[in-house]
């Protein structure tokens, strides 16, 4: 009996922890850190060819900038795409209950099955192309946005090496 009066409360507490935009964002950074930590080989990868570039662009004295766009480009490419999956990690479950209350509003309307589950496949496909534009739309504006901030911060490196 004591199982199942602790059931509700702990359900409670459940909901009201993940009903806070503060939980959703600590969600998505734990995703975005995740994310991060796993792809750390191929980030350093990046930057010691860049640094290998560098280095014999240097002896020339005369040094390309296209080694720091290229880094630039790769780096921020790589964060768009984390960031687009670390974004979708948090999209599945609000997309799945706008579906179902969806369903539901149209259950509660009178609609028949059949008619449910053509409108259902309608939803979903209106949900998912109108979420998958904003994760992409979202993931480029951070891929521009790392990659000219990778660049700088390459060129700046650069300079300070001088």
């Amino acid at each position: 009996m004591a199982d199942q009066t602790e059931s509700p409360r702990s359900y409670l507490i459940f909901i009201t922890i993940m009903s806070k935009r503060r939980t959703w964002v600590c969600l998505f950074i734990a995703v975005y850190a995740i994310l991060v930590s796993s792809s750390w080989n191929l980030l350093r990868s990046v930057l010691n060819w860049y640094k290998l570039q560098y280095t014999s662009s240097n002896s020339d004295y005369s040094p390309s900038r296209l080694p720091a766009v290229y880094a630039s480009v790769v780096l921020g490419a790589m964060f768009g795409a984390m960031s687009m999956v670390a974004s979708m990690t948090v999209a599945v479950p609000a997309v799945m209950v706008i579906w179902i209350s969806m369903v539901v509003l149209l259950a509660f309307f009178g609609k028949s099955r059949r008619v449910l589950v053509v409108e259902g496949r309608k939803i979903t496909r209106e949900v998912v192309g109108f979420v998958f534009k904003v994760l992409l739309k979202e993931g480029n504006v951070v891929t521009a946005f790392c990659a000219v901030l990778a660049y700088f911060l390459l060129i700046r490196r650069d300079f300070d090496s001088y």
